[in-house]
């Protein structure tokens, strides 16, 4: 593999930074509550009004956001919602006799409470608002709060707590960054404390939950939106380089790459990158090219399989394939967020409006996990039950084996079934014969 262009930093410099500063407010939040939220929210969002979003505020936005934004909202939402039932279909309870006598089986129950969290800071994310609150609501989750960064003296995007009254948020808090999750983890301002917390956020969010992890679950760690598009020959450059200036300008942390097998396309890809991000509003602009600069990779690769090589090694959120032979690349890539197949399918698509869901693992945890689903707001959980003619055999090697590990204990709990309910025979539960 040949390096044209390598990043200089990685999708975890900086992280030590944060960890600190995190863990104080947490602890403060937790110890002085509601008060110490206001304080915070006062302090770094410049915001003083009311925290719980009214009923009246919730009709407000109706009238806020225009005909056509509120289409494509709720055009998103049940492409989200339809996506997110169909995997619900997928999860079924189940048994098993697995011996004579003993049946086993597993069931599915959400959890009973939900904290979903919609950036605010460079871009109000009414996607992340549907993604969230619209897959806890289709998982059967009783109560979901949610929240958003406010601004000063107005709250919240009206666009954002459109979408979160639409997609079934029970309740609204104009919050963001680590009070936001606190008071949803904790159960402020009259929210069940949530026993999952999903949806991206900026590095102090995304530390925030992972100090919380264990008390609460979590979607994923998440780090810093990153993106990669395989291209080869067929490709069209000026395509490929608006996919990946289009993924960069999430911030300025945001590794784009790409993997090329012809490295005349990798030039022209990027040749036309830097004017590309040039023509961006200056926020974009700004953020798209330190992002480029610092974290932006293009790798050129002799063959496909080497490709798939490189890409299942850097295990990207967002992975586009852009080449010839798409059902190949289906059947051999393995460790990825969420695959887009093709040059018609953008990973833009996939972060507003097309179904699955744009919470993705990030950081090389495409590695052990997919994104969010249904199946994160959902226990799976067994059972079992036995008869007692069950017992004759489970019982003599539940004994032997237990005290095989010294737990005399457990091995005496099967003695006593075996004596009630074959009081006539003798059975070898030491194992030493």
């Amino acid at each position: 593999m040949e390096y044209l262009k390598k990043a200089v930093k990685s999708a975890t410099t900086g992280e030590q930074d944060v960890k600190a500063t995190v863990q104080t407010m947490l602890d403060e939040i937790e110890a002085g509550g509601e008060d110490v939220v206001r304080s915070y929210a006062s302090k770094l969002d410049k915001y003083e009004g009311e925290i719980v979003v009214s009923a009246e505020q919730r009709a407000a936005s109706h009238s806020l956001v225009n005909q056509r934004l509120k289409d494509d909202i709720r055009f998103a939402h049940d492409n989200v919602r339809r996506f997110a039932e169909a995997q619900f279909a997928s999860i079924v309870d189940t048994q098993i006799e697995v011996l004579p006598g003993l049946i086993a089986g597993q069931k599915q129950i959400p959890v009973s409470a939900a904290g979903c969290y919609a950036p605010g800071g460079r871009y109000s994310h009414v996607a992340s608002a549907i993604m969230t609150a619209t897959t806890a609501k289709v998982a059967g989750v009783k109560h979901i709060s949610a929240c958003s960064p406010p601004r000063p003296g107005v709250g919240m995007n009206p666009a954002v707590l459109y979408a979160l009254d639409v997609c079934g948020a029970d309740t609204i808090l104009n919050l963001g960054g680590v009070q936001g999750i606190a008071a949803m983890a904790f159960g402020l301002f009259g929210t069940s404390p949530a026993r999952v917390l999903a949806g991206p956020g900026n590095q102090y969010v995304a530390e925030a939950k992972r100090i919380l992890f264990g008390r609460v679950g979590i979607d994923m760690f998440a780090g810093p939106t990153e993106s990669m598009v395989i291209a080869d020959a067929s490709a069209d450059p000026a395509i490929v380089a608006s996919d990946l200036v289009g993924q960069a300008e999430h911030g300025y942390n945001s590794p784009v790459w790409l993997i090329s097998t012809d490295k005349a396309l990798a030039k022209e890809v990027g040749d036309l990158i830097p004017g590309l991000i040039a023509d961006l509003p200056k926020l974009n602009r700004d953020n798209a090219a330190i992002a480029w600069e610092e974290y932006g990779e293009i790798m050129v690769c002799d063959s496909r399989e080497e490709a798939v090589e490189v890409s299942d090694r850097y295990a990207s959120e967002h992975l586009q394939v852009q080449a010839d032979d798409l059902d190949w690349w289906l059947d051999n890539l393995s460790n990825y967020g969420s695959l887009f197949l093709g040059e018609e399918t953008t990973v833009a698509y996939g972060d507003k409006v097309s179904g699955p869901n744009h919470v993705l693992p990030t950081k090389g945890a495409a590695h052990y996990t997919g994104g969010l689903s249904v199946g994160k707001f959902i226990k799976t959980v067994t059972w079992q039950k036995s008869t007692r003619e069950a017992n004759r055999d489970i019982g003599q090697a539940c004994a032997r084996i237990s005290r095989l590990e010294g737990m005399e204990g457990h091995a005496r709990t099967a003695d006593v079934r075996l004596a009630k309910y074959f009081p006539k025979e003798n059975f070898d539960l030491t194992g030493e014969s």
